[in-house]
């Protein structure tokens, strides 16, 4: 029997298309060589790369099937994720794969190892959270939305909405991450993920004076990967929180 040679998958670096990559995974037996962001591709020197369109359907089939199977783990898996850590989505791979394996299976080499790091860095992107919940400093624009700029050590935006929601109930708002350029705009009914560079408010102007409706569409591109990224994550916050 000639063993297929493990393949690199290439997803788009959302988490939508990771879990979409783990589901192709299980759905034709891929051997695994590695899983990486089509923004940092390094091919290995025997593996063949393949590339994984997101889908939201499968996407979303992987995350209720592991929310169900151990609803921490998908809190841990969704956490790690954001630490945007060199190699994380294949120490992440491994741990869904060992929660779905026989019993009489051999265990994966270094499972103990693997679920540490990952608890590890989910614990980091908590901290990360609870500190730019505590840090983050608002103006209220021209057109009276309360702003904030941060510039947080691990892609933490997806997860504070729920808190300043809270904290702003009724009131619109806007978090803004100026590192992977894109902010959380929260219009007092839905939260939209914009891909937005605010080189007209570049954290050392005054907000007072501007409109944030008008920069949101002017600058607003809907197709943008932070359109996508994380709506998935968005919906599941609750649960995932």
């Amino acid at each position: 029997m000639i063993m297929e040679n493990p393949k690199i998958l290439i997803y788009d670096g959302s988490f939508n298309g990771f879990l979409t990559t783990v589901f192709k995974i299980f759905e034709e037996r891929i051997p695994v060589a590695d899983i990486q962001k089509n923004r940092e591709l390094q091919k290995g020197l025997f593996s063949e790369a393949i590339t994984i369109f997101t889908e939201m359907a499968k996407a979303r089939r992987v995350w209720n099937s592991i929310q169900n199977k151990n609803n921490a783990a998908i809190k841990s898996i969704y956490f790690a994720f954001l630490s945007e850590t060199k190699g994380i989505e294949l120490l992440l791979y491994q741990y869904i794969r060992s929660m779905y394996a026989n019993p009489d299976e051999n265990p994966i080499d270094g499972i103990s190892e693997i679920v540490l790091k990952i608890q590890q860095h989910s614990r980091m992107v908590a901290r990360e959270k609870h500190r730019i919940e505590a840090i983050a400093n608002f103006e209220i624009s021209q057109d009276q939305i309360f702003f904030s700029n941060v510039s947080p050590d691990f892609d933490v935006l997806p997860l504070i909405s729920k808190y300043f929601r809270s904290k702003f109930y009724g009131q619109e708002f806007m978090v803004y991450d100026r590192k992977r350029k894109y902010a959380i705009y929260y219009n007092r009914y839905t939260v939209e993920i914009i891909s937005l560079e605010l080189s007209a408010y570049d954290g050392t102007g005054n907000i007072a004076h501007t409109n944030i409706k008008q920069l949101i569409n002017n600058k607003l591109h809907p197709h943008s990967p932070y359109s996508v990224q994380h709506r998935m994550a968005m919906v599941n916050e609750k649960k995932a929180v």
